[in-house]
């Protein structure tokens, strides 16, 4: 008489090591969209400071009340006039 056999048939380690790598998938997919969506917050993060800090020197300069442009700012207006080249420039 025969004995029932121990060992696993190929198909059922198959259906193993598929259903392992599946797992493991997911869990880097997962991983991967977590580290996606701390970056774009953190870029929108940055993008918004830089935009606070953009409107906060502009209501300085508001408040000090020099028009742009002017002599009286020291050489700090707007640059030159379009047409018009600085003279330091090659």
């Amino acid at each position: 008489m025969s004995s029932p056999s121990t060992e696993v048939s190929p198909g059922w380690w198959a259906f193993v090591a598929f259903f392992v790598l599946a797992i493991a998938l997911w869990l880097l997919m997962r991983n991967m969209f977590t580290r996606l969506r701390r970056m774009n917050l953190a870029e929108k993060q940055r993008q918004q400071e830089a935009e606070r800090v953009r409107q906060e020197l502009a209501e300085r300069a508001r408040g000090m009340d020099v028009p742009r442009g002017t002599e009286d700012s020291a050489g700090l207006g707007d640059g030159p006039e379009e047409g018009e080249r600085r003279g330091d420039e090659v």
